[in-house]
């Protein structure tokens, strides 16, 4: 099928005054129009055939969409660039685009930077509409200008506590409101004393940040300090962290096993490397269990899924992993097998030991399977007496293995 029978229309709160007057026909001529409630008030006056709103979940919409294929003209309202953090995306998994017809209008982003005079290709864009506000942690770095859609009137409320208790009181935030249409405003104030109440729900925070000598700045590298996490000893520490990271050698938008967890420190940093990674955290400590989920959200990484469970019976029924770390059980029956087995070709394995009896491991799977037998010593100075002197951490051996 090449007719295009599904026209996707970006509208913004101007309505038709911002539409030419041949995507209004485009409107008019739909037998079925969907959109939001906002979206369908925009155009009522082109008397559209049939209307059906949005649902929720927004995916019973997206089937009623398709079910509509080849059987009438079906139009759909979106916000601004469809494909910018918009539905567009959602039904091109669905409809392929030599069938659909998209007209755009200018994305809330565009609005915002073009409002502030920053140029958007500097700044950082998120929308953290439906999502949680932590998203924005590892972007808080001073002197970085971040746009950010919130999901209602209490999200620049909720931003500005967040970056107060993080450290970012100084930095200024913009609330435009209603961008694009006759009930449009801006506000600005500090995160410190912010205290806007009437706020429309359709809002968008542009964010000037200024880090405080006690702001916690996520790295752009591992390595986050240890007391960042909130943990009982049970943590790959910094250093190790790092080389273990690089061992693992996150590629976009794989995914990582974290057996044995412990504070979920791996399977967290190596999310923050990019944000089309995932990883699970497979922790059967019922009390360090608990601590990975907050520990994920401090960090800016709250999509970090965390099962409870003792490998490898708890691995039977996770999705297939490119990338598995063992760091805690890996001695216990069938662990390391399991996760040899789980592994897509190509994947990697890296393992760490700190006891003998997983160190005897290791070797036995080197001399069998290959790889690579890493010894990993590291000294800090501390005080000794007077003095200063070397304190060794316990020695790691890390075995790696592509399969």
């Amino acid at each position: 099928m090449n007719e295009r029978w599904l026209t996707i229309v970006g509208i913004g709160e101007d309505g038709l005054d911002g539409l030419t007057d041949l995507t209004k026909s485009l409107i008019a001529d739909a037998e079925v129009v969907f959109g939001g409630a906002r979206h369908l008030a925009l155009v009522r006056r082109l008397n559209l055939a049939e209307q059906r709103r949005w649902q929720s979940p927004i995916e019973t919409s997206v089937e009623e969409v398709a079910r509509l294929r080849g059987r009438k003209r079906v139009c759909v309202l979106a916000s601004g660039d469809p494909f910018h953090f918009g539905i567009g995306a959602t039904l091109a998994r669905r409809v392929p685009a030599r069938e659909m017809l998209v007209v755009t209008s200018p994305s809330s982003f565009s609005l915002a930077a073009a409002r502030m005079g920053w140029a958007l290709q500097d700044v950082t864009v998120l929308s953290l509409h439906g999502r949680s506000n932590d998203l924005i942690r590892p972007h808080l770095h001073h002197g970085r200008k971040i746009l950010a859609l919130t999901s209602d009137e209490k999200g620049p409320g909720e931003l500005a506590t967040l970056l107060k208790e993080s450290g970012f009181g100084a930095s200024a935030l913009t609330v435009l409101q209603a961008l694009g249409g006759p009930k449009e405003r801006m506000k600005t104030a500090v995160a410190d004393g912010f205290s806007e109440t009437d706020i429309d729900p359709l809002n968008l925070v542009a964010i000037d940040v200024v880090a405080g000598p006690e702001a916690r700045i996520l790295p752009m590298t591992p390595g986050v300090p240890d007391d960042w996490f909130d943990h009982d000893g049970q943590i790959t520490k910094r250093e190790i962290r790092a080389l273990t990271l690089s061992a693992l050698a996150p590629r976009r938008g794989e995914l990582l096993w974290d057996i044995g967890a412990g504070s979920g420190s791996v399977a967290i940093e190596w999310m923050l490397a990019d944000t089309s990674l995932s990883a699970i955290a497979i922790e059967a400590d019922a009390t360090r269990f608990g601590r990975i989920a907050g520990n994920a959200a401090a960090l800016g990484v709250p999509g970090l899924t965390v099962k409870h469970g003792r490998a490898p019976q708890a691995l039977k029924t996770l999705p297939q992993p490119d990338a598995i770390f063992v760091g805690g059980g890996g001695t216990e029956d069938g662990v390391i097998d399991a996760a040899m087995d789980a592994l897509r070709p190509g994947g990697r394995l890296v393992a760490n030991a700190v006891t003998l009896e997983m160190e005897a491991l290791l070797a036995l799977l080197h001399g069998q399977s290959g790889g690579t037998l890493t010894r990993i010593q590291i000294a800090r100075a501390e005080t000794l007496g007077a003095m200063s002197g070397w304190r060794p951490a316990m020695p790691i051996t890390q075995w790696v293995w592509v399969k």
